[in-house]
Order: C-alpha cells, then sequence, then structure tokens
C-alpha cells in the first residue's frame, strides 16, 4: 500500500481566489509526504520491489528448515542443532560478505553469493528426502548460510540517494524497518503453510527460489548501485568504539525478541489457543509498523544516541506488564504496545551505523550489527525455552524483562560514544568523523 500510493502522481488541487487581505490557509502536511519524496528518486521503487521479493525469503529459513527435519527424521534436537549451525556460520559469513560489497560492489558479490546459498539449500533438500546421513545436513547448512544481505545493501542505495539530505535518510530508514516487520510477519506464516500443507521441502524450496529470483532483479539495478571502493578505510569495523555500542545493544535486543517469542508461543497454548500464536505474535509487528510509519514521517529530534537509550527504556518498560496477563484477551493489546518500542530503537540504531562508520566500510558494518541481533535472537529463544520449562508460560517474560535492561544499561553506559562530534571533540581532533558524507 504504501508503495502503490508513493508511485501516484502528486496533483494539486485548484485554490480558490481568496480575497484582498485575507489570510492565506495553512497547509497541512500529509503524513505520507516523506515517503514520497523517497520514491521520486529514479530506480528507488524498482529496487524496493526487487529487494522486497529477496528479503521476504530471510523469515522463511529459520521455519522452513526446522519444520523440513522435524517433520521428515522425527527430530526436533536435529532441526534445532541443524538451524544453530546455519546461525553460527551465518555470524562468521555475514561481516565477511559484507565487507566484499563494499569492495567489489553488490552485484559483483551477492549473485554468486545468492549462486551458492541455492546450491546449498537445493543439496539439503535433496538429503532430507533421500535419507542422507546427518552429518550431510551440517555440511548443507553451513554451505547455504552466506546469505547476501538484500537488506543492508537497500539501505546503502538509499544512504546514497539521498546522501546529503538527513531527513530522507530518516524517512528510508523508518521505511525499511516496516519492510522488516513485513518480512517477519509474512515469511514465517507462508513457510509454515508450505510445510505443513505442500510437502515438507516446499518452504525451503520456494525460499530458496524467492531468494535467487529477487536478487538477480536487485543486481539488475544498476544505475541505483553505489560505488565499490576498492580501497577501503584502514582500519577493522569492530574497532569502532561507538559500533561496539550500537553492536553490544543489538545484540541484548535480539535476545528481546527471542525470548518473547517463545514465551508467547507457550503463554498462548496455555490459554488454550496455540492455533492463535501466529495472529499473537503478528500483532507485535503490526505494533512497531505503526510506529516505524509514525516515527519515520516526524522531523527527528535530540541526538541519536539519546534517541537509542529512550527507545530501550521505552522497550524495557514495555516489556513488565507481560507478566501481569493471564489471558489472551490481556496479551494481545499489551503484545501491540510493546512492539511500538521497536521500530524506532532499530531505526535510530542504524542510523548510528550511518553516522559512525565510514562510508566504504557501511555494509559490512550494517551486516555486522545485524549479525549480532542474529545471534541474540537464537540466543534469546533458547533462554525463552529454558525458562518456560523452568518457570512457566507467563514467568518466562522475565528472560525478555531482563534482556531488555541489559540493553538499557549497555546504551546508556556507553551513550558518550554515539555521538561522533563529541567523541573528536573529547580527543582534540579538528576534521570530521569519517562516516559523515
Amino acid at each position: 500500500m504504501i508503495l502503490f500510493l508513493a508511485s501516484r502522481p502528486v496533483v494539486p488541487r485548484p485554490s480558490r481566489p481568496s480575497r484582498p487581505g485575507a489570510t492565506p490557509p495553512r497547509r497541512r502536511r500529509s503524513p505520507l509526504a516523506p515517503y514520497r519524496r523517497l520514491f521520486a528518486a529514479p530506480g528507488a521503487l524498482a529496487f524496493t520491489l526487487a529487494a522486497f521479493v529477496g528479503r521476504l525469503p530471510g523469515a522463511m529459513l529459520g521455519v522452513s528448515t526446522v519444520l523440513m527435519i522435524a517433520t521428515v527424521r522425527d527430530s526436533y534436537a536435529l532441526a534445532g542443532a541443524v538451524s544453530a549451525t546455519g546461525v553460527a556460520v551465518t555470524a562468521v559469513a555475514g561481516p565477511l560478505l559484507g565487507r566484499l560489497v563494499d569492495r567489489y560492489g553488490q552485484a559483483r558479490v551477492a549473485v554468486p553469493a545468492v549462486v551458492v546459498f541455492v546450491a546449498g539449500a537445493t543439496a539439503m533438500a535433496l538429503c532430507v528426502h533421500l535419507g542422507a546421513p546427518a552429518w550431510t545436513l551440517f555440511c548443507c547448512a553451513a554451505g547455504s548460510s552466506g546469505v547476501p544481505s538484500l537488506g543492508s545493501m537497500t539501505r546503502a542505495r538509499w544512504a546514497a540517494l539521498h546522501r546529503d539530505d538527513p531527513a530522507a535518510r530518516h524517512a528510508a530508514a523508518s521505511f525499511e524497518q516496516v519492510v522488516d516487520e513485513v518480512c517477519f510477519m509474512a515469511g514465517p506464516a507462508l513457510a509454515m503453510v508450505l510445510c505443513t500443507a505442500v510437502r515438507p521441502g516446499a518452504g525451503l524450496v520456494t525460499a530458496a527460489a524467492l531468494l535467487l529470483t529477487g536478487t538477480l532483479l536487485f543486481a539488475a539495478q544498476l544505475r541505483t548501485e553505489p560505488p565499490p571502493h576498492p580501497r577501503p578505510a584502514r582500519g577493522r569495523v569492530l574497532l569502532t568504539p561507538g559500533l561496539r555500542v550500537v553492536l553490544m545493544t543489538f545484540l541484548a535486543t535480539g535476545a528481546v525478541f527471542g525470548s518473547m517469542e517463545v514465551a508467547t508461543v507457550a503463554a498462548v497454548g496455555s490459554y488454550g489457543g496455540s492455533t492463535a500464536s501466529s495472529a499473537v505474535l503478528a500483532l507485535q509487528a503490526a505494533g512497531s509498523c505503526a510506529a516505524g510509519l509514525v516515527f519515520g514521517a516526524l522531523p527527528p529530534r535530540g541526538t541519536a544516541g539519546g534517541r537509542l537509550v529512550a527507545g530501550v527504556a521505552a522497550m524495557a518498560l514495555a516489556v513488565l506488564p507481560l507478566l501481569t496477563a493471564h489471558s489472551l484477551a490481556a496479551l494481545a493489546p499489551l503484545l501491540f504496545l510493546a512492539g511500538m518500542a521497536t521500530a524506532p530503537t532499530m531505526i535510530t540504531g542504524m542510523s548510528l551505523v550511518h553516522r559512525l562508520v565510514p562510508s566504504a566500510r557501511l555494509n559490512e558494518g550494517m551486516t555486522t550489527v545485524y549479525t549480532g541481533l542474529l545471534i541474540g535472537i537464537s540466543t534469546g529463544a533458547a533462554a525463552g525455552g529454558w525458562a518456560v520449562d523452568h518457570l512457566g508460560p507467563t514467568s518466562a517474560y522475565l528472560t525478555p524483562a531482563t534482556a531488555a535492561a541489559l540493553a538499557f544499561a549497555i546504551a546508556w553506559t556507553g551513550r558518550g560514544r554515539l555521538d561522533p562530534a563529541a567523541v573528536m571533540n573529547r580527543a582534540g581532533r579538528r576534521r570530521p568523523p569519517p562516516g559523515r558524507d
């Protein structure tokens, strides 16, 4: 719907002639105006649609792999171990792919990477179907973990298109977060339907086909591709003090997401509505979508570091009421409110990456931060499962509450490193930080 409205031409209404001396009426600013400005750039709509086709499978892969292996091999332990292997390899391969993208360009790296991924995913589906030994599944999971991050590459294109327009970059970051939430709402549901109603391997095969199609279409949009940097900036991205703060904050934030999902599924099941768990989880993403659209339409105020601290503080406070829910009717609106703190936190964190990391290392920086988020989600899911078994479904919300408090403590302690200008002034340097254009 947003893309449709953004593509419509804006035709001003003819105004009536005013009387002499009359005060001209004030025009109200449309809440969609910032997003319409984004898609006025040539090629913006094309690469956004192509990236969406390739980003949706990212939310399907984990669910598809677990359901396929658990259904055919009748072992959730094996399915979880294979999935954890893929996450571990992705944590290493993701930043390396981001560094290659910065150095050689998006198309030259994304296309070979997606071909390798499709080969590994196809091999895994065949191994499961043919009853191959378990060790082959781990090899296939490791070989198919180098997934190109279309989300990071899309954000890099927005940054290049609106290099001199901070308001447009803010709206773009908000829009990208909304797209992420839509993918995480639709992806798992689509994977579950394919794996249960069609064939156990249909989810993984469909995800591989969509990822290949979307990546090829995205790589074909050459006019909006940022230029590569054959000579990248010196040093390592992880040595940037401010980026380490964002990375650790996102690691704890990911633990909030992973543990909250497990606790919610268990709580809904204890209320006797296990079939409604997907719909209830979608409410959390819907709250994040709504907050993201509003946040992007408003001009940012204060410093980015202050907004990050405020976002994780709101997240920590919003999780606490979940401990009081004892019915599905009480849990659903509380999850919607808890999700509203997600988008502003993620948007501000990614905006900080743009400011803290040199433009020649932007893809590597964003991929590194998202890898931390992914590790946090996996860790939080494991911790949430332990809490459900030992504390009960409702009390299991103590796990996301603890992770949110940890995220706030990290952001608050490192807030002084999140303002590049303040860091440079304390260091006595005169030149601007390398991340600013």
